[in-house]
């Protein structure tokens, strides 16, 4: 089993890594780039909170941040909201 602090420094990296692969669908106005918006948005707080309690040596709630922030980004990119790479290992779609 994976030691948490390799763990949460890879998960880290998934969540930094997706966020710069993830765009949004459908720029302007709309409900569902408003939809994407905060999806990207709750990603990059996450991230932040994240990197907040690892820098406190609380790397159970740096862990699940990291995990929440990258769930984010995969609900938005299996409702179609966000562009994402198809292949690879940042995203489940």
């Amino acid at each position: 089993m994976a030691d948490i602090e390799e763990k949460t420094d890879r998960y880290e990296g998934l969540l930094a890594e997706a966020l710069d692969e993830a765009t949004v669908a459908s720029p302007g106005e709309t409900p569902l780039a408003v939809a994407a918006t905060d999806c990207v948005e709750m990603a990059q707080s996450y991230l932040e909170d994240g990197r907040h309690f690892r820098d406190e040596g609380d790397l159970v709630n740096a862990l699940a941040a990291f995990s929440y922030g990258h769930a984010w980004l995969d609900a938005g990119a299996r409702f179609g909201v966000l562009d994402v790479p198809r292949e690879g290992h940042l995203f489940t779609v």
